[in-house]
């Protein structure tokens, strides 16, 4: 199963559920790539030992923009690996705008070489509606949608699922919504109200699992790890375990 992670917004919590998701479900003992979509690169520098060290040629980079294959390395996760990042691919859209060949389908080609590896791809994408993320879309399966408490976080889902619907038509008939995931919960009527509209608007698509404002993610992310290793009982750990737990059970259903 290969998932993409996207939001047209950043300050959604969407690399943390990249990382959390991802690193979740290598601690139980599933093979699991993560690969770093985002420009920014923040995935890459939790995950991956001595990211600053790594070459752009190392890097989804070369993938994207060079047509080289995939290079995925090792984690600071059992079972976990990674394709890292690149600033650089903050010009992907400038490269690409003259492309001629199927430029959206870059790293849906390139996955067919390392797929059959793993048993669960997660897919990191930039917080912008790029060929970066249609990069993702086209070869993903899934997508999870973090959602945020505030009016504008509400706003742009319906730009995102606009998207989703033409990757589907043009590019990616298979594709299909995991779910909204409403994050940085708290006890605010801000937060009870958009949790409360995202359900009367969304009443099927959305998870049950509702993760918390946690400063021990933010915390974890600081020390370089993710939220198991750092602090397995943190309650956005159990609240991601909990998600995991709802994919699983959807793929299997």
């Amino acid at each position: 199963m290969i998932i993409a992670v996207a939001s047209q917004k950043g300050g959604t919590g969407k690399t943390t559920t990249s990382i959390s998701l991802a690193a979740g479900l290598a601690k139980r003992k599933h093979e699991v790539l993560l690969i770093d979509v985002d420009p920014q690169a923040n995935a890459s520098k939790v995950v991956i030992p001595d990211y600053s060290s790594l070459r752009k040629e190392q890097t989804l980079f070369a993938t994207i923009l060079q047509r080289n294959a995939l290079q995925p390395l090792s984690s600071t996760v059992s079972g976990l690996d990674a394709v890292a990042s690149h600033i650089l691919l903050s010009n992907t859209d400038i490269e690409l705008a003259t492309a001629k060949d199927h430029r959206e389908a870059r790293l849906k080609a390139a996955l067919k070489e390392i797929a059959p590896r793993y048993d669960h791809i997660v897919i990191d994408c930039p917080p912008t509606l790029s060929w970066l993320t249609l990069n993702a879309l086209t070869a993903a399966d899934q997508v999870i949608v973090p959602i945020a408490p505030g009016y504008f976080e509400l706003d742009s889902v319906v730009q995102l699922g606009k998207t989703i619907e033409e990757v589907k038509e043009l590019f990616n008939p298979e594709l299909q919504l995991a779910g909204f995931l409403f994050t940085m919960a708290d006890p605010t009527i801000n937060s009870r109200t958009s949790l409360k509209i995202l359900r009367q608007t969304y009443t099927e698509s959305v998870f049950s699992t509702v993760i918390p404002r946690n400063t021990d993610m933010r915390d974890a992310h600081f020390n370089k790890q993710d939220v198991f290793s750092f602090k397995p009982d943190a309650k956005a750990a159990q609240a991601y375990d909990r998600l995991i737990d709802e994919l699983l059970h959807e793929q299997d259903a």
